[in-house]
């Protein structure tokens, strides 16, 4: 089992609820959607190696010839699961879905909370992994970020998803109409109405800019009179630098 990775690294969260966390961080090529807003290359075969961190102050990182055996992921994780604590180990990419069997391979060799970052489109993929997943961070990609219609997507990704820990992020840019807030917040409702939702101000990239701050405390009080927990919480990554 293989899979074509970007990077293997730890950190520290960036986004939604568990900003903060420290993470190993396994991030794939590949995505089925094309966001206005991604920040990530896409692309399969666009990086022939796969940089992994060693903790090694004289050689940081080492280049791993794509495509990455499962085995192989597994003891680059392991080896920076057992110089630190860490939180749990996110799956991310792109669109890590697109390679779920590599995952469900990865996360069966490794002791850790199985954390996976997904679009929320690719359900019957997400089935494959569930059984390995503790949490899982749900993107809600509306029109005017994906141009398309995903809502019926998303609705059966939600439903799927509601069995374990889930929270759904909603990146707000400035194009984000009033009536695909409304959606977003019916879609969780109509699951569970206790299922977190991230609203989160785009930070700039290809033309796409966050509304204003009266805005986003607008949209957060319209998703509050649905959803009992919705939340404004920014990308914090970018501001501290770090990957």
């Amino acid at each position: 089992m293989t899979g074509n990775l970007i990077e293997i690294f730890s950190s520290a969260q960036g986004e939604g609820p568990y900003i903060g966390c420290r993470q190993v961080f396994v991030r794939f090529e590949g995505c089925n959607l094309r966001c206005r807003y991604c920040d990530t290359a896409h692309t399969i075969g666009s990086h022939p190696f796969c940089m992994v961190e060693t903790l090694c102050p004289e050689e940081p990182e080492l280049s791993v010839k794509n495509p990455v055996s499962g085995e192989n992921a597994a003891d680059h994780i392991k080896r920076l699961l057992d110089a630190a604590p860490h939180h749990s180990v996110s799956f991310t990419g792109g669109e890590p879905l697109l390679h779920a069997d590599f995952i469900a391979a990865v996360a069966q060799r490794i002791s850790a909370r199985i954390f996976l970052e997904t679009n929320g489109t690719l359900v019957d993929e997400l089935k494959k992994v569930l059984p390995y997943v503790d949490i899982v961070s749900m993107d809600v990609k509306p029109p005017s970020a994906a141009g398309e219609s995903l809502w019926a997507r998303h609705r059966a990704f939600l439903a799927a998803a509601a069995e374990k820990n889930v929270y759904v992020k909603l990146v707000v840019t400035a194009d984000l109409t009033e009536a695909e807030l409304a959606e977003t917040c019916r879609l969780i409702a109509e699951i569970r109405s206790d299922i977190p939702l991230i609203l989160q101000p785009v930070t700039p990239l290809g033309g796409c800019v966050p509304p204003k701050a009266e805005t986003l405390l607008r949209m957060q009080e319209q998703a509050l009179r649905v959803l009992r927990d919705v939340r404004l919480i920014p990308q914090a990554h970018s501001m501290m630098g770090i990957r």
